[in-house]
């Protein structure tokens, strides 16, 4: 027999099965990467999902710019970039501010990059007169509404003062959405009158009943200045209706060593917390803090060579973060 010539033939069939068994290989790699592909794709989903359900949200009266702060010692040229940082460090995903002047919402702006921002001046419903605006993070939440209503009798009247209050009062009001999940929720910012005793329980009754007229079943954020502490009847008539629960006492993890105004003074202490944040019973409140920051810097007096410390507002920021239960999460998906 002449095997010389089989040895083609043979070359051809072996080299024809190993190509046939390459090639079932290499589709059974493909199939596995894009299986797990798949479940990788899945399993950041999941993550992402997860770490959106949580959201940090805070609350700061900034104190509105004015010389005789400046005269003391605490001019907001010296506080603004201190402010700027503290944000930037806690990453708030939303939070509302409260005394905010148009030059001072104008520096915030360009110090939060990270940042947009709702509202509008409670003198002229433009940029007079302080803001109670609403930050909020642009990589996470859109607003896809916005407005305001003036704490009066006439909430839609602006510019209007109500019931015994010393000047116009503000509440800056957005519906948001979060971009990952979908799910939507109203937030609401005032800042509550220091001195009118009818205005500020009055205020309370409007904003539960703006809370009924808008939100329906939605979830809700409060926050504020309410220039009431927690046993004052502006506090009790929120905390009583059923609508609203302070982040404070639902607090799982809770870290407020004091209260919420210090009047620039660093060694002043107080229990009374006359700033808040109220959520709606969809959230679940994970941590709530007051967040007593200083700076220092040196003393005015040039012979004096030490360091003095300062309150970056006459209010601490509070924050709280927040969970949602997992039927709200995907409720308005």
């Amino acid at each position: 027999m002449h095997y010389a010539g089989l040895f083609p033939c043979f070359f051809q069939y072996f080299l024809l099965h190993l190509l046939q068994r390459n090639h079932k290989a290499i589709t059974n790699i493909h199939n596995m990467k894009k299986r797990l592909y798949s479940i990788f794709a899945l399993l950041f989903t999941a993550l992402c999902l997860v770490a959106q359900t949580s959201m940090h949200v805070g609350s700061y009266n900034i104190r509105y710019a004015n010389n005789g702060d400046r005269n003391r010692g605490n001019g907001w040229e010296s506080r603004c970039p201190k402010l700027i940082s503290l944000i930037n460090y806690e990453q708030w995903d939303i939070f509302g501010a409260q005394e905010v002047l148009h030059r001072q919402l104008q520096d915030m702006a360009a110090g939060l990059q990270d940042y947009a921002h709702i509202g509008k001046g409670r003198r002229d419903g433009n940029t007079k007169g302080e803001y109670a605006p609403i930050f909020y993070s642009k990589n996470r939440l859109t607003c896809l509404k916005q407005g305001q209503f003036w704490l009066s009798e006439t909430p839609d009247s602006v510019g209007s003062v109500g019931w015994d209050a010393s000047m116009e009062r503000i509440c800056t009001w957005g519906y948001f959405e979060d971009k990952s999940t979908k799910w939507r929720f109203w937030f609401f910012n005032l800042h509550m009158d220091h001195r009118g005793a009818i205005s500020r329980a009055e205020s309370s009754r409007l904003i539960l009943a703006k809370i009924d007229e808008m939100c329906g079943d939605e979830p809700y954020i409060l926050t504020g200045d309410f220039n009431a502490n927690q046993n004052e009847e502006p506090y009790t008539l929120l905390t009583s209706s059923g609508k609203l629960r302070d982040t404070y006492t639902e607090a799982k993890h809770r870290m407020a060593e004091n209260g919420t105004y210090n009047s620039f003074r660093t060694d002043n202490f107080t229990t009374n917390r006359i700033d808040h944040i109220f959520v709606s019973p969809h959230f679940s409140v994970h941590r709530h803090g007051v967040l007593t920051y200083n700076y220092w810097q040196p003393a005015q007096d040039e012979q004096d060579k030490s360091h003095k410390a300062h309150a970056i507002s006459d209010h601490y920021p509070i924050a709280a973060t927040l969970e949602l239960p997992a039927r709200t999460k995907n409720e308005n998906l």
